[in-house]
This record gives structure tokens, sequence and C-alpha cells, in this order.
């Protein structure tokens, strides 16, 4: 066939119409599971909105490969009676709707009944479930809508099983049949990742219930919130106290305008079909994202509204600079007789009556509340503590050396973007020259003032002019002392060697503290520089990394680095011998009677101290051979375990060390005995763990005790943690903050 002006065709116009055939029941249903189900993120959606219907308090998520091999759901709310059951998961079954009319005032979250159905289309489907009527939970399986058999050759009724009140369903093999929607999906960690968004949204909006979501085989959640708390400790819980600091309050409704407190004047009435109320929290001007993050809810239902979008980007586009972006949470209850939920096969879009004014209404109320917020923007780059004088530091002349000083931290920041827009201005010609300008450049490349950091070998910090603990070390000072990465100077000690140790608990301890390591504040604190200490009491002091400063809690450092070092010498421990050897019992009975919790026991205090001593006289040979805590027959303590050369523990706090070994301790488990007693030596060990009474003899040896402590503190901890602590990521969450960003002072101080 030839097909003028030379061109071909691969269409088949056929010559007669096809006839109109009914699709088979199979397909259909695939069909309409490809509309909802998109992937194990629209899945997990529509199941929480389930539990949400259900009255859950509870709601706890489990995934694995991304939802993509198991998608669990289990939550607390009042089940499914079994005679329901094999009809679950059937198309349009449903407990929300009877009648169309019904949907014109529909306030819960699913109504079609189309969730289960299509997901058992295209997954392996189980549900247990109980009532509280119930005496048991009853579990099912389902197969394209319609009960199956667990295993070939059983019945398909659903079987009788333990179970907690409320629903567990479980989804398998999600889009095994239908390969070409599995290989469409992302990474396994990029759906873990939209699944975690969604769960995170709805926590935020249902404060009351207590969600939570981990990997499969997981010991911790990557997502928890408590139940019974507030949005906005929620938004501070999840999207951190950066976002949550900066948090305006807004309400604002049909009838009543915003005052200047944030609150509405509700007047009195009986609501209209028009009638709304909303309730909001904005970021104000201090706070700036690359993304705008924008959560709205409309009738408690996660919707989208480009619309509203647009229009509150626009509300920030005079109050923040180019490219930054808010935070906003919005929440509009409106009548549902205004409202059509059924205009999206998903649910993520409604259609609701005079969007546009109340689009206006809630942009006119952003706007307001941002003017009495914020007359004028407040930067905040270090902790809310009183800094002494000392701290106040700022970066000053470049060409003196003071702390903040010197190398390239980031070379790649080196041409401006002031630099690249007059580039991409310039002419043929101009763009030539300029850009030989910056071959040339190239060569020696200029680093900006705020990303130098230089330190100099004449700086000294306010500690280093502190005495050291033993007067002994005066004399060696000159030889034991050298310079580290820092270019500071240290104390030399010897190398702590890990002892050859093939104890399976001692292996799986330290395998523990290689595998929680983490790895950017390892590095942190591997290449500080120590400025100072800021509270010695509340254990807080200062260092620097690069071009950011950071508070850290000294002693909880200390503490976990002396369990690693326990950990790392054990069965090989050096030993700190004590002169003349002090009687156990005494020690302890020193302890026992200064305890005050040992009051309101069952046993009177000398039963406590004879069980603390039968105790460890009973096991005195194993704490001989394996932690170098030698006690005699006669029931006097001969030497301690030394954890680091030239560091000395408190011996004030021996009696309470030994009498925590014997409550503290679980001695029936190996691992437990191990990881336990190293934990209490830890403690001992950490300088200011415990508070001891103020000495008598005088404030010039009290003063002389502090010195010698902030010695040590410097010169022989922080020298040690950067050589043999593997810092865990707990630590990250209340021990090290950072305190100022060069970078980020600069950027304040330029809008100045």
């Amino acid at each position: 066939m030839e097909i003028p002006n030379g061109s071909s065709s691969s269409t088949h116009i056929p010559a007669e119409p096809l006839p109109i055939r009914r699709l088979q029941e199979s397909l259909i249903n695939r069909i309409a599971a490809g509309e909802i189900i998109h992937r194990p993120a629209s899945a997990l959606k529509e199941l929480v909105e389930n539990c949400l219907d259900a009255g859950a308090t509870s709601i706890r998520v489990t995934v694995k490969d991304g939802g993509m091999k198991l998608l669990q759901i289990q939550d607390n709310g009042c089940g499914i009676r079994k005679t329901d059951l094999h009809i679950l998961a059937e198309r349009f079954t449903t407990s929300k709707l009877s009648t169309f009319s019904d949907l014109s005032h529909i306030r819960t979250y699913g109504f079609r009944g189309e969730a289960l159905a299509s997901i058992s289309h295209v997954a392996h489907l189980s549900v247990v479930t109980k009532t509280k009527s119930d005496t048991c939970a009853w579990r099912a399986c389902y197969s394209d809508g319609f009960l199956v058999a667990p295993k070939p050759g059983q019945s398909i009724e659903p079987k009788a099983c333990a179970g907690n009140d409320g629903t567990t369903i479980t989804i398998e093999d999600l889009f095994y049949n239908t390969p070409t929607r599995l290989s469409a999906l992302r990474s396994t960690s990029e759906e873990y990742s939209r699944i975690l968004d969604v769960l995170t949204k709805y926590a935020i909006h249902n404060p009351k219930v207590a969600f939570s979501c981990k990997k499969a085989n997981s010991p911790s959640p990557d997502l928890s919130t408590p139940s019974s708390s507030e949005t906005l400790n929620t938004i501070r819980l999840l999207y951190g106290h950066s976002v949550a600091k900066e948090l305006v309050p807004v309400k604002v409704s049909s009838k009543c305008p915003v005052n200047e407190e944030g609150d509405m004047d509700v007047d009195g009435g009986e609501e209209d079909s028009e009638s709304w109320h909303g309730e909001a929290y904005i970021t104000n001007a201090n706070y700036q994202a690359k993304k705008m993050v924008f959560l709205l809810f409309i009738n408690h239902r996660l919707v989208e509204s480009s619309r509203m979008k647009r229009a509150f980007e626009a509300v920030y586009t005079g109050i923040l600079p180019k490219g930054a972006s808010p935070f906003i949470y919005l929440s509009l209850e409106i009548d549902p007789r205004s409202v059509d939920v059924n205009v999206h096969p998903t649910k993520k879009e409604v259609h609701f009556l005079n969007e546009e004014a109340i689009i206006e209404k809630v942009s006119n109320a952003f706007q307001e509340a941002l003017t009495v917020q914020n007359h004028s923007r407040v930067f905040e780059y270090q902790a809310s503590i009183d800094w002494p004088w000392w701290c106040r530091w700022a970066y000053t002349d470049l060409d003196k050396k003071t702390l903040l000083t010197g190398g390239i931290a980031n070379p790649e920041q080196v041409i401006s973007k002031k630099r690249k827009g007059k580039e991409r201005e310039a002419s043929d010609d101009e763009r030539e020259e300029s850009s030989s300008t910056l071959s040339k450049a190239s060569a020696q490349k200029k680093t900006l003032s705020q990303h130098k950091v230089r330190t100099s070998l004449r700086d000294r910090t306010l500690d280093s002019m502190f005495p050291v603990s033993n007067p002994a070390q005066l004399g060696k000072s000159s030889s034991q002392e050298r310079k580290d990465d820092t270019g500071h100077e240290t104390v030399k000690t010897r190398d702590v060697k890990e002892s050859e140790c093939y104890l399976t608990s001692v292996v799986n301890l330290r395998q523990s503290v290689a595998k929680g390591k983490h790895r950017h504040l390892t590095e942190i604190l591997e290449k500080h520089t120590f400025v100072g200490i800021v509270d010695l009491p509340r254990s807080l002091s200062l260092i620097q990394h690069s071009t950011n400063l950071y508070l850290v809690n000294h002693g909880s450092l200390a503490e976990e680095m002396f369990y690693q070092l326990g950990l790392r010498q054990f069965g090989d421990f050096s030993r700190l011998r004590l002169e003349p050897p002090p009687p156990l019992r005494t020690l302890v009975e020193i302890a026992v009677n200064s305890e005050d919790s040992t009051k309101t026991a069952k046993m009177t205090k000398p039963q406590i101290t004879d069980r603390i001593v039968n105790i460890l006289m009973s096991r005195r040979e194993m704490l001989a051979e394996y932690f170098s805590l030698c006690i005699s027959e006669k029931g006097l303590v001969e030497s301690l375990p030394l954890l680091l050369r030239d560091y000395t523990p408190d011996l004030n706090n021996l009696p309470s060390f030994l009498m925590r070994l014997g409550p503290q301790v679980d001695w029936t488990s190996e691992a437990e005995c191990f990881e336990n007693f190293l934990r209490e030596l830890a403690y001992f060990y950490t300088p200011g763990a415990t508070v001891v009474p103020a000495s008598t003899s005088g404030s010039d040896n009290c003063a002389e005790e502090e010195k010698a402590e902030r010695w040590q503190i410097e010169h022989v901890l922080f020298p040690a943690m950067r050589r043999y602590l593997a810092a865990p990521k707990s630590l990250l969450d209340r021990d090290v903050v950072q305190a100022a960003s060069l970078p980020d002072l600069y950027k304040v101080f330029e809008r100045c």
C-alpha cells in the first residue's frame, strides 16, 4: 500500500468496527489495583487510614526491602468481626457507606472498599484480627479478593490464633505478578524513605496516636512518636528543634479573622454548609530551607493542592531571600457537604466549594501572623547558655593567627556566585578573557575567609596553665610532651594494646562497639582542637573541628571511652596498687551508710553490707583474673584495674564503686556480667561522675584539686579520646552540640 507524500504508516485501521466485549473480572480488578496501589507507600497510606478509622492509638509498621518483600501494619483498634472476614478483601465492601447520600457527609478516611481488594490482587495478603469481645484472634489469607488456604491442602476458613486486640495486616511480595510495575519502582532505600515520609505526616496530624516504623530484624525503630502528645512536640521530634523553635501558630476561620495574639474571636451561632476553620504552624523569617515542606490536611485527610502551595509561596516571597522556602503545616476542617472526596483513586486530591476565597483568607492570615511575629530577624548559631567572656570569640583580622584561622576547608566553594553570574552575562570576547583569568586563578585558588581554619602554636587555652595532678610528672613534662596531629602539646602515653581474648561474649561486645561507631562524630573527636572547659561541675567543654565549634559533655565522652578501654584490655589490665590496702567491708559500709536509697530498703544496712561483701568475696578469683581487681582472703582491696596511664581516678568514689558492684551487676549471665562490670568501672573513672563532699582542709586544697582535674581533662582525657574513642551515635542526642559555624556567622554579618 502506498502512502501519499512518501510517508509510511504502521497503524492498522480496521475496515469494520471491532465488537465490544466485557472485560474479565480478574483484568478489571488488576487495572483497579494499578490505579490505587502505585508503590509500597501508597499501600501503607491506605492501611494507616484504616487503622485511624478503627480508633487505633498505636500503629506499628515493619518493612523489609522498602516494603516490596514485607509490609506489616499492626494497630490496637476495634478489630474486624470474624463474620466479616470472608468478604473483607472483595471490591466495594465497606462499613463506611450504605447509600449514595452518605457520601455527602463522609467523615472517615476510607469509604470505597478498594484498598484491601487491590492489595490482594498484586500481593500475598494475610490478616490477624481480634475484637474486644472475641476470646481469640483470627487469621485469614487472601488472593484476588477471596479467602485462600495458608498452605495447600488446608481449609480456607479463618484459623483461630493468639493475638492482641486490633488488626495486623501483612503484605508480602508486592507486585509479584506485575513485573513491569515492580521494575519501575526505585531503590529499596528510596521506597523506604517514602514510607517514612507518609508516616511522618500522619504522625504530626495525629499526635495522640503512637507511631513507630522499623526495618525487619532491626533492633530499634527509625521513626517513633509517643501517644498523647501535641502537634508542636511531634514536629520538634520528627523535623528537629531548628524547625520547631521558629514556628508561628495561626488560626483562621470563615467568620473569624486572626487577632494580634494569633487567636480567633469565635462568635456563637450555627454553622452553615460553607463554614470552615483551620489551624496551622508556619515558620517565620528566621527559618530558611532549600525545599518547601507543605503538609496539608483537609478534614483530617492528607491531600495535595498546587494552588495553595503557590499562594503560600507568594506570601513568603517578600520575607525570605531568593531560593529559600518555609515549613507549613495546615489543617482545614470544612463542612463535608462542601467537599467532594471522590475525585481521585488514591484520594490525594479533593474538591471543595469557595476554594479561591479560602486560599485568599488563609494567605492573609499567614501574612498577618508573619508581620506580627517578625519585626526583625534573629539569628541563633550557638547553644543557649551564658558564655564566659573568653568564649565570646569572633573572627578578627585574617593576618593574625587566631584560633579560627588557616588551611582550606572547602576548596570547591572558591568561585563566588557573583563571578558565575558575571561570566554568564559577558560577551564572547569578555568570556574568553574571563576564562583565561579563571584558568590562571585556578592554579592559585583563593580561599574565602569564612573557610579558613588556622591554628597557631603560640595560642594557649585557659586550661593549659593548670598544674598536673601528680607532682612527680612536673619533672617529666618536658620529655613526655609531644605534638599531636593538630599541633597542640599533649602528654605522651603508652599505646593501649588490645588483649587477646577468645570468649564469645567479649568478642561480641567488641564487635557491637565497632558496629555502633558513628564515622563523622569519631572523625570530629580524632581531629579536634581543644578550646577550653566551659563548666567543670556540669562537665561541659568546647572543642573545634574545621570551621565549627562544638559544646561537648566531656564526662559522657570519657565514660564511653573508659568502657571501651576496659573492653579493649579485658583480661590483661595493668594494676593500680593500693598501699596500704583498705578493708573491703569498711569501704562498702561507708557507701551503704551514705546512700539514701538504703533507708527505704527491706533489708537493714548491715545485711546489705554483708550481702555485697559476700558477693565480691565469692567471686574474687574471677575479678582478679579478668579485671585485676585483687581482694585478699582477709578482705583487703589490694589493687584496682588501671585503664589509662597518667590518669588516676578519684579514689573518694571507691566505696561507691564497690557498693554498686553488688546490685548493678548481673552475676548470673556471662555477657551481662562483663558489660555491667565494665560500665560501672567506667563510671568510677569518669571525672565528676560522683559528687564528693567538699574538703575541710581549706579552700586552697580545693582550688589545687580543681586545677589538677582541669589539667587531666585537657592533657590526658581529650588526647586519649582522639586515639581510642569510637564514638556511638547516641552521643549526638545531648552530649555533642554544634555551638557555632564560621560560614554561618559570616552570612549573618553579611546581612547586617
